[in-house]
Order: structure tokens, then C-alpha cells, then sequence
């Protein structure tokens, strides 16, 4: 009979295991395994920090940002007095997947198929992987970590299957030998040209011997794998040996509710935690992870199915506002390839950068020096409204 069942062994999964075990609860990490996510790989410091991540995990540190208009215009962004940890999730998700088993989380591999509800339990259904057969295991919560499209979600939280989407597509392709005329390894190109995708971005992130070129797009009609084959044309990567190739949807938007008022709470994804704009996800999936597992404990505790609420209150109450920072800056900016000019042209701004990377570093929006956010913000509307150049910096 376990406290609790972890569906998902990602970096949200895998958090939430870990920190239950360590805090003394039994615990099933459930996770079908095989399944590599698209992701740049980005990783900040305030990740490192709050999560024990040693440099060690590390294939490469990043020290500059790329910004590239539609129009090929170019501004680099460096990352002053700190840098930007790149991994590969291919190894980065066993890692954390193993630091859970060592807390004490049992680990089983299979899909699950559906939560039993008994008298006086629960049990979660799933296919075992090795045999193919279908098992249960007792217990008393579940928490779904399963990624955009949750199968925990769609069975057992209403709403889970309204989140917005964007559908990402990477290529992990062999890296050029150090600098050349279109690439950096210390170095992350971010693309916004609607030939490429035409409602968010395409990305070339170095992940030391190798890198990952890769795309999005929330519109069906878009050919992920062409996109990325003229990005790849056009970032002087054509001809670089290709090692894999990954996709998968993520979603855009937190839902507005994370649990089914029982004994089911998500995390991560399926919870919806994705930063809107820059798409980033293994710092919000961790916290994401965290704040279930806190959640859970309290159930656990008071025998109150409300303390379920407390994933998303926590979550919400430290990142709402910059989600929703981010999302108004993608409703205003990834409509057009003039608004992507006028954004790149926006970034070099000199308040703009600094504030942006601290924001991201640090995971919170600096708030010491108002003036710098009034001239953004000014800056913001004659941008917006063409009041100035779309040269202008």
C-alpha cells in the first residue's frame, strides 16, 4: 500500500517522488520510459541551486543569447556575471529518475491505463512493460506527471484537455568543431521568423558534442520537419550528422484547476506549467513536482482532500505574474513578422536585457528599479503602436 503513486518520471514526476521519499512517505514512481521530450535543454542557476543540480550534469554553459528578426538582424544578449546550464534530457531525466529510487520511491516501468477506486482505496492500472500485462498498485493518492495530454488528466481532472498547445519538434545533430561564421557553443540562437514558425520560435541550443535545432508551432498546417530542415539550412547546420529526432506537444496555459477534489493532483505539464513566450519547462516542471508533492503530504496529514489546492495556490502565488507578463508579450509580439522585427529591435534595449535575464535567473521580476520598467514599458507601446522604427534600438 503506498502514500502515493507518481505517474510520470520527467523532471516533474521524478521531483515530487524524490521529495516525498525523503520526507518519510512510501512511493511508486510510475513511468513508461523510452520517451525523450524536445527541449533546448536550458537550465538557470536558481534551478541549480534549488534543486541540488551540480555542475557535473552539465554539457555545456551558455554565455550569450541570440536574438534573430525575421529580417536576419542580429542581437546578442550576453549573460553578465553568470551563465545559462544546457542538458540533454536523454540523460538528465534517468538522473533524476535514479536520485528518486535512491530516496527510497520504488520505481515501475509500464503505461497507465486507469485509477480503481475500492471501498476503502485506490489503485492505479497499468500495462507492465516487460510482460505486457496489466497489474495494480494500492495507494492511498496519485499524482499525474505525465506530461501535455496526461492521461491522469484526461481520465481524472476536468478541463485537461482544453489547454492550449504549442507542438514542439527537435533534432539532436552532431556540433560543428568550435566557432564558425553561424555558430557558437557557448552560444543559444532563439529565431523569430514566421517562415520558420509563424506563432512562436525556432531555437539552435549547443549541448556541447552535439546540439539541438528545433521548433515550434500551435497551427496544424505547419510542417515541423520542414520548418526544421530550413532552419537547420539556415543556421549552417544542413550538413551536421543527425542522432535523433523528437516531438511532442506542450502546453501553454496552467489550467485552472489541478486536482479532482479526491485523490488526484497533476504536476508539470499535464498541470499546464509551461512558461508562455520562451516555452521554458524544466524549472517550472520541477517547482511544479514540488509543490505537489507538498500538497500531497498535507492530504496525507490532515485526511483534507481541499490541502489537494495547495500544488496550484503555491505554485501560482509565486509565478503568476510572470506568466502573465509572458503571455502578454507573445499575444503582442508573435502575431507578425513585423512584430517579431519590432521585438527583436526591442531587445537591445540595454533595461531590456538586463532585467529580462534577471527575471530569468532569478525566476522572479526584479521590482528595485521602477524607472527601468517604466522606460520598457514606454518603449513597449511605441513599438507597438509604429511609432518608431522597426530598426530602432
Amino acid at each position: 500500500m503506498y502514500d502515493v503513486i507518481v505517474v510520470g518520471g520527467g523532471p516533474s514526476g521524478a521531483t515530487a517522488a524524490e521529495d516525498l521519499a525523503r520526507s518519510g512517505h512510501k512511493v511508486a514512481l510510475l513511468d513508461r520510459e523510452g520517451r525523450i521530450k524536445p527541449c533546448g535543454g536550458a537550465i538557470p542557476p536558481r534551478l541549480m541551486q534549488d534543486f541540488d543540480i551540480g555542475e557535473e550534469q552539465l554539457l555545456t554553459k551558455v554565455t550569450t543569447a541570440r536574438m534573430i528578426s525575421p529580417t536576419g538582424r542580429k542581437v546578442d544578449i550576453p549573460i553578465e556575471n553568470g551563465f545559462v546550464g544546457m542538458v540533454d534530457r536523454k540523460d538528465f531525466d534517468p538522473f533524476l529518475r535514479q536520485r528518486a529510487q535512491e530516496a527510497g520511491a520504488a520505481y515501475h516501468v509500464g503505461t497507465f491505463m486507469r485509477v480503481n477506486r475500492h471501498s476503502s482505496r485506490i489503485g492505479v492500472i497499468f500495462r507492465e512493460k516487460s510482460s505486457g500485462e496489466e497489474r495494480e498498485l494500492p495507494t492511498r493518492l496519485v499524482i499525474g506527471a505525465d506530461g501535455a495530454k496526461s492521461r491522469v488528466g484526461r481520465a481524472e481532472v476536468k478541463g485537461s484537455d482544453n489547454i492550449p498547445l504549442v507542438f514542439a519538434y527537435h533534432e539532436i545533430i552532431e556540433a560543428p568543431e568550435g566557432v564558425t561564421d553561424s555558430y557558437d557553443p557557448h552560444r543559444c540562437d532563439v529565431i523569430y521568423d514566421g517562415a520558420i514558425s509563424p506563432d512562436f520560435y525556432g531555437w539552435v541550443f549547443p549541448h556541447g558534442h552535439t546540439t539541438s535545432v528545433g521548433m515550434g508551432s500551435g497551427r496544424s498546417q505547419v510542417n515541423l520537419k520542414e520548418a526544421t530542415a530550413a532552419l537547420r539550412v539556415n543556421s549552417g547546420l544542413a550538413g551536421c550528422e543527425t542522432i535523433r529526432k523528437e516531438g511532442a506537444p506542450i502546453p501553454l496555459r496552467p489550467m485552472d484547476r489541478w486536482d479532482n477534489g479526491r485523490d488526484v493532483v497533476l504536476a508539470g505539464d499535464a498541470a499546464g506549467v509551461v512558461a508562455p513566450s520562451s516555452g521554458e519547462g524544466i524549472y517550472y516542471a520541477m517547482v511544479g513536482g514540488r509543490v505537489a508533492a507538498i500538497a500531497v503530504a498535507a492530504c496525507l496529514a490532515s485526511e483534507h482532500t481541499a490541502d489537494l489546492q495547495l500544488a496550484r495556490k503555491l505554485f501560482m502565488g509565486e509565478h503568476k505574474t510572470v506568466f502573465s507578463v509572458l503571455r502578454t508579450m507573445q499575444n503582442a509580439y508573435y502575431k507578425s513578422d513585423e512584430r517579431r522585427e519590432r521585438f527583436v529591435s526591442l531587445c537591445h534595449d540595454a533595461d531590456v536585457q538586463r532585467l529580462t535575464f534577471e527575471a530569468y535567473m532569478n525566476k522572479r521580476l526584479v521590482r528595485s528599479r521602477p524607472m527601468a520598467h517604466l522606460k520598457i514599458g514606454l518603449k513597449n507601446i511605441a513599438h507597438l503602436l509604429r511609432l518608431v522604427p522597426e530598426t530602432y534600438a
